[in-house]
């Protein structure tokens, strides 16, 4: 039995919101056990600082065993995420 914790991010993520994100998204991944849900389909925007918060969020979830999965990404961080190749290290949810 696989268990998911999710987590919705919704608007910008960027210098001025990514610390308060940084802390949830730690917090859900301290919490979670098998899999953490990333529902980014109401993101607008994102810039390198949000990218920043993602990538620490990857790499603490490769090191705690927790697969991040995506929840239909936007359109926009869609895009982003396969840009800068952190695509492929996050699993599209079914």
């Amino acid at each position: 039995m696989t268990i998911r914790t999710t987590v919705q991010v919704s608007g910008e993520i960027d210098l001025h919101t990514g610390v308060k994100l940084r802390r949830q998204l730690l917090n859900a991944l301290c919490h979670a056990t098998d899999t953490l849900v990333l529902d980014l389909s109401r993101v607008t925007f994102c810039d390198a600082s949000g990218l920043s918060v993602l990538v620490e969020l990857r790499n603490r979830a490769r090191a705690k065993g927790v697969t991040i999965q995506l929840a239909g990404p936007s359109p926009f961080m869609s895009r982003l995420l396969r840009i800068t190749g952190l695509y492929g290290g996050l699993v599209e949810a079914a």
